[in-house]
């Protein structure tokens, strides 16, 4: 286990509050909650959303956040050792987004038998009873992407669909949610499921890079019209490879998530619609139910902050506009 001082050394904490007022949600001692929020990973343009509504929240109710997750979305040892060490700490809550739905079950039980509650955000955890989920209804996502995937091909075509990593309830959710939308177009023909791109956009873009090159016909011709990618790093992996091939805009293309390339991309016409979720919501509602809970207030075990389906022709609309360019820090 890390040492408080390791930690603190590495620079990998980032201590966020604000000043006492009329509101402060007070701990022991009379002083301030300290409530850890744990990303998957903190490289992705959605993290920096969800850690700015954390913020919104923590500044509201007068709470301090400590925030910190893993580098990237694969480093599921250091997420279990960023748990364990606010266990050592006793911080007052836990707002995590578990890298693995089955693997981070043994940290956030023994979290919660040493005293510190657990909220789980984002993505699933099994079997595990803890203070709420809050999080995009994502199997619902999926379908959203599915059936515009549908409508974009008039009914007909074959599909690609390159899914995220193995262990991540979230996007195995988008994934099956999709399936049961485009299976039930009788004229929709899946003809690949089943490759990972993995927690970067470097191995994304490789990912797809193979797929482009295993569908592809000897005159040049892609044999799919359709492809599907359900988070922000597949989806760019998937663009870059579509346009370093010469297929962007040649194929219809819905992607999960919002990025300034992704957009670029949506205007471009090289992405025909992208599902977005609300992360600044998903933060603040993370922090917000854990000082609730915390306070001895009754929350609610499920709450969705939901998603939306964004495309050239709505994107200038004021709420997907917010959806598309979210608060950051």
């Amino acid at each position: 286990m890390k040492s408080l001082l390791s930690v603190a050394a590495a620079g990998a904490l980032v201590l966020a509050g604000c000043t006492g007022d009329d509101k402060v949600a007070e701990g022991g001692g009379g002083e301030k909650l300290q409530i850890a929020v744990i990303p998957k990973g903190t490289n992705h343009e959605f993290w920096k959303s969800v850690h700015a509504g954390a913020q919104a929240a923590a500044n509201e109710f007068g709470v301090e956040i400590i925030w910190k997750g893993p580098l990237k979305e694969d480093d599921l040892e250091d997420q279990v050792k960023v748990v364990e060490d606010f266990v050592t700490r006793k911080v007052d809550g836990i707002c995590l987004a578990p890298l693995d739905n089955t693997a981070m079950r043994m940290p956030v039980t023994s979290a919660q038998k040493s005293g510190v509650p657990v909220l789980i955000f984002d993505s699933g955890l099994n079997e595990v009873e803890t203070v709420s989920f809050v999080a995009t209804d994502n199997r619902a996502g999926g379908r959203k992407a599915g059936e515009r995937i549908v409508q974009l091909l008039g009914g007909k075509g074959k599909v690609i669909m390159l899914r995220y990593a193995e262990g991540s309830a979230s996007t195995h959710e988008r994934e099956e949610g999709f399936l049961e939308a485009v299976k039930a177009a009788p004229g929709i023909q899946i003809i690949s499921d089943n490759q990972y791109g993995g927690a970067t956009t470097e191995s994304a873009t490789k990912a797809s890079e193979n797929l482009l090159a295993r569908f592809k016909n000897p005159d040049g011709v892609l044999q799919f019209q359709g492809v599907y990618c359900p988070n922000e790093s597949t989806t760019f992996g998937m663009l870059r490879a579509l346009q370093d091939a010469g297929f962007a805009g040649k194929v219809k293309f819905v992607g999960f998530d919002s990025s300034e390339k992704l957009v670029d991309g949506l205007k471009s016409g090289q992405i025909d619609a992208l599902i977005l979720q609300n992360p600044y919501k998903m933060g603040y509602e993370a922090v917000k139910t854990m000082v609730a809970h915390i306070k001895g207030e009754t929350v609610e075990k499920r709450i969705d902050t939901g998603a939306a389906v964004v495309d050239k022709a709505n994107m200038e609309e004021p709420d997907m506009a917010k959806l598309i360019a979210p608060p950051k820090i």
